[in-house]
């Protein structure tokens, strides 16, 4: 991929999470997001596709736990479902794996503890709830496995 701008604002995105400036951290995950769907699936080789879609779910979990400690309960949940359906509809197991490379960075931890904040101390819509306890799981099954 010759491109390297999504995977940096993914990274920052991240960061921007870990120092609690979630504004910022949406603005780098939009920004990676834009960026990677200038990339149509069809011309591009098996190994950049797995590459721009490792990225595009770590940046829509940045961007989940960001929405939701800026309280846009709505725009976490509608980046909830895509991560959900795009991830577990191919059924290959790449969703998982990806899971599992963020946990072994260390990444997914962030994106975990404020699923869990937002379940616990916020009162939330039904779907909105069930799409992020449905999220949580997954995180917390991947830790688990690891």
């Amino acid at each position: 991929m010759a491109d390297r701008r999504p995977e940096k604002s993914c990274e920052q995105a991240c960061e921007s999470l870990k120092q609690q400036d979630y504004e910022v951290a949406v603005k780098h995950c939009t920004e990676a997001l834009l960026s990677l769907s200038q990339y149509p699936p069809a011309h591009l080789p098996e190994a950049c596709q797995a590459q721009i879609d490792r990225i595009k779910i770590e940046t829509l979990l940045y961007r989940i736990a960001s929405f939701l400690q800026l309280k846009k309960y709505g725009q976490a949940d509608e980046d909830c479902r895509h991560v959900l359906g795009e991830g577990l509809a191919k059924g290959d197991g790449s969703f998982r794996a990806v899971l599992c490379c963020m946990h072994l960075k260390g990444k997914l931890q962030i994106v975990s503890n404020v699923l869990s904040k937002s379940l616990m101390g916020e009162s939330l819509n039904g779907m909105v709830t069930k799409d992020l306890t449905r999220l949580k799981t997954l995180l917390a099954e991947t830790e688990v496995i690891m």
